[in-house]
C-alpha cells in the first residue's frame, strides 16, 4: 500500500511538472533563464581565453567587448524568439507603458544613441585622445551608455594625466563637439615663437631653429606625411607643409622668428623641452651675433619735485567813492 502511494504521489508530481511545462509562459521563462546562464558562462570562458592568450593590449580590449556584445545579441534574439506572439493582446498597454518609460530615460536612450554612433562611426575609438564635454584626455573605455576617459590638463600644464577618471554619457557625441587629438592624423602642428633683439644675424637665427627641429622632429616628417595624403585623397582639403618651417615677423621691440612643426600627440610636452634646449644652445654659441630679445624695465630714482606757488593778484572790485568823484 505504501508502495502504491509513492507512485501515486510519483505520478501526481509527474502530472503537475507536465503541465507547468505545457505552460507556454513558464516554458520560455526556462528557457530564456537556461539560455542566460549558458551564454553567460561562455563569454565568461571566452574573456578569460582571451586575457590570456592576447598580449597587445588593444587588441585584447577589442575582443573581449566584441564577445560581450555578441553574447548580449544573442541573448536578446533568444527572448524575441520566445516572447514573440505572447502578449499580442496587451499590445495597447505595452505601447503606453513603453512611451512613459521611453520618456523617463530619454537621457540613458540618447546615451546609447550616442553608443551606437560611436560604434559604427569614426567619432573616436578605445586608445584616441579626445576632448569630450569638455574634458580632455585618453579613452579607456566606451560602454553602452558612458565613455571612461583618462583626464589629461586640469590642475596639470601641456598633456600629462592628472590621474583623475572621468566617465561622461554617451549623449554628448550627439549634442557637443568631439576633438579627436588622434583619429585619422595622429600628429599635430605645434609652434615656437622666439624673440630676437635686432640688429642679430636673422639668417643665422633661422638656421638655428630650422636645425634644432629638424634633429628633433624630422623623423616624424614621414610618416605624417602619408597619414596627411590619405585626408587629402579621403576629404576636401589642402595640401598642408609637413616639413618644419621658420616664420619671421617685426614688432616694436623684437624681431620674432615662428617654428611650425609636427609632432606625436604625446610628446608635444617633452618635444617643446628638447628644442628649446637646442636652440639655446645655438644662441649661446652664436658668439653674441644671435640674441634673445626681451624687456627690462629699471626705475632708477624719482625725479625732483619743484612747486612754487605765485601770489595772487588782487581781485578788481568797484570803483570808490572817493575815485569817481574826482574822476568828475
Amino acid at each position: 500500500m505504501v508502495d502504491g502511494i509513492r507512485s501515486g504521489g510519483m505520478e501526481l508530481s509527474t502530472v503537475r511538472f507536465g503541465e507547468l511545462w505545457a505552460h507556454p509562459v513558464v516554458r520560455s521563462a526556462v528557457v530564456v533563464a537556461t539560455s542566460a546562464v549558458i551564454i553567460w558562462l561562455l563569454v565568461k570562458l571566452a574573456k578569460r581565453i582571451i586575457r590570456t592568450s592576447i598580449s597587445d593590449n588593444s587588441l585584447r580590449y577589442s575582443a573581449g567587448k566584441f564577445v560581450g556584445v555578441f553574447g548580449y545579441a544573442v541573448l536578446g534574439i533568444v527572448i524575441a524568439i520566445e516572447l514573440s506572439g505572447r502578449f499580442s493582446g496587451l499590445t495597447v498597454a505595452i505601447g503606453a507603458a513603453s512611451a512613459g518609460v521611453a520618456f523617463a530615460l530619454q537621457e540613458s536612450i540618447a546615451s546609447f544613441a550616442g553608443w551606437l554612433a560611436v560604434a559604427f562611426g569614426s567619432s573616436y575609438k578605445v586608445g584616441d585622445r579626445v576632448q569630450l564635454g569638455g574634458i580632455r584626455g585618453d579613452v579607456i573605455d566606451i560602454g553602452f551608455l558612458r565613455t571612461t576617459i583618462m583626464e589629461c590638463g586640469a590642475w596639470v600644464q601641456a598633456d600629462l594625466y592628472n590621474g583623475r577618471i572621468v566617465r561622461i554619457a554617451n549623449s554628448f557625441v550627439l549634442k557637443e563637439p568631439v576633438y579627436n587629438y588622434s583619429g585619422e592624423f595622429s600628429f599635430l602642428w605645434d609652434e615656437i615663437v622666439v624673440p630676437i633683439k635686432y640688429g642679430s644675424d636673422y639668417k643665422q637665427a633661422k638656421a638655428i631653429l630650422l636645425s634644432a627641429a629638424v634633429a628633433e622632429v624630422g623623423n616624424y616628417a614621414e610618416g605624417a606625411r602619408s597619414q596627411w595624403q590619405q585626408l587629402v585623397r579621403s576629404y576636401r582639403i589642402e595640401d598642408a607643409q609637413i616639413e618644419p618651417v621658420v616664420t619671421m615677423t617685426a614688432n616694436d621691440n623684437w624681431v620674432e622668428l615662428t617654428l611650425r612643426y609636427i609632432v606625436d600627440y604625446r610628446k608635444r610636452r617633452s618635444t617643446k623641452d628638447a628644442l628649446f634646449s637646442r636652440i639655446l644652445e645655438g644662441i649661446e654659441a652664436s658668439a653674441g651675433r644671435v640674441s634673445i630679445a626681451s624687456v627690462t624695465v629699471a626705475l632708477v630714482h624719482a625725479p625732483k619735485l619743484d612747486v612754487r606757488l605765485a601770489d595772487k593778484p588782487a581781485p578788481a572790485g568797484p570803483a570808490s567813492r572817493e575815485d569817481h568823484l574826482s574822476k568828475s
